[in-house]
């Protein structure tokens, strides 16, 4: 079994899914060594993370634990080995090691909910519009890391042209449509690709208007990713000081609650697409 020294959001998942399975049995990690013919510190090592696991063991471990959601188990199954070698390993060494997490959490995704209220979402973002926003980033970035940035940001949009089809859906205020990074012509060329992207069958886009009264969220930015079960669904918050991941069911639930909310506020499809023209005319 090898190590993992800096393991990855799914390896962390993985191991995270496997503590749960363990604390539903009403087992200790004493217990559960014991049933698999390990020490105890191997189990705590997988829950963590720290070690590659394999599919045998992973449905071992779910037979000793009585789970009978055989599903879930071959999901499960099939998130072992050692770390994924994305294209995202190439900036392992230049970003934060949450924006490749969520790199890694957007490619194995079925399909993603993302909302922003002052910010466009990244995957929706050209890359002036990127830029843009990178240059504003306090402390400054030098300029080679503003072009880092805005590589990888562009690199992850790569989700959305895959073969296998993922489907966005985006919830946008108004105000992020109106706040103008990089001046007329970028804020242009940006509405001008929320309307081409709108219009593609895996992409639906859906715009709260200003004055459309009380809706949830605080404005944090939010990106639901639906997994290959419900159990593996995750929510990752940007901030300031970085990515935060939650998969915890009543945090996926009250996410799940709250973007409902959004999108029943938000106009329908065609007429957030009349809006993003509008505005795009105005400028």
């Amino acid at each position: 079994m090898a190590s993992a020294a800096s393991p990855t959001l799914r390896q962390r998942r993985l191991g995270a899914e496997l503590r749960k399975l363990r604390e539903r049995a009403g087992l200790s990690t004493s217990a559960a060594a014991a049933l698999l013919g390990v020490n105890q510190s191997r189990i705590s090592n997988i829950e963590a993370g720290r070690y590659a696991v394999s599919a045998e063991r992973v449905r071992a471990l779910a037979r000793n634990y009585t789970c009978g959601d055989r599903d879930l188990i071959e999901v499960l199954a099939g998130m072992t080995g050692g770390r994924t070698r994305g294209w995202w390993e190439e900036y392992r060494e230049i970003l934060g090691a949450g924006l490749l997490d969520l790199a890694e959490l957007e490619h194995h995704a079925k399909a993603l909910r993302v909302a922003g209220i002052m910010h466009i979402p990244g995957l929706l973002q050209t890359a002036a519009h990127a830029r843009a926003m990178f240059s504003a980033a306090v402390p400054p970035f030098e300029q080679y890391e503003v072009e880092h940035h805005v590589s990888f940001r562009i690199t992850r949009q790569a989700v959305l042209d895959r073969a296998r089809s993922m489907n966005l859906t985006a919830i946008l205020h108004e105000s992020a449509l109106r706040m103008g990074y990089g001046g007329r012509s970028t804020s242009r060329a940006q509405l001008r690709y929320l309307i081409e992207t709108s219009e593609r069958e895996n992409i639906t886009t859906l715009v709260l208007p200003l004055g459309s009264g009380v809706f949830p969220g605080s404005g944090q930015p939010i990106v639901y990713a639906c997994g290959s079960v419900p159990q593996l669904d995750t929510v990752e918050l940007d901030s300031e000081h970085g990515c935060e991941f939650l998969d915890a069911e009543a945090q996926l639930e009250r996410y799940r609650v709250v973007l409902d909310r959004m999108e029943a506020c938000a106009l329908k499809p065609d007429e957030s697409r009349d809006l993003i023209h509008r505005i795009e005319c105005e400028l």
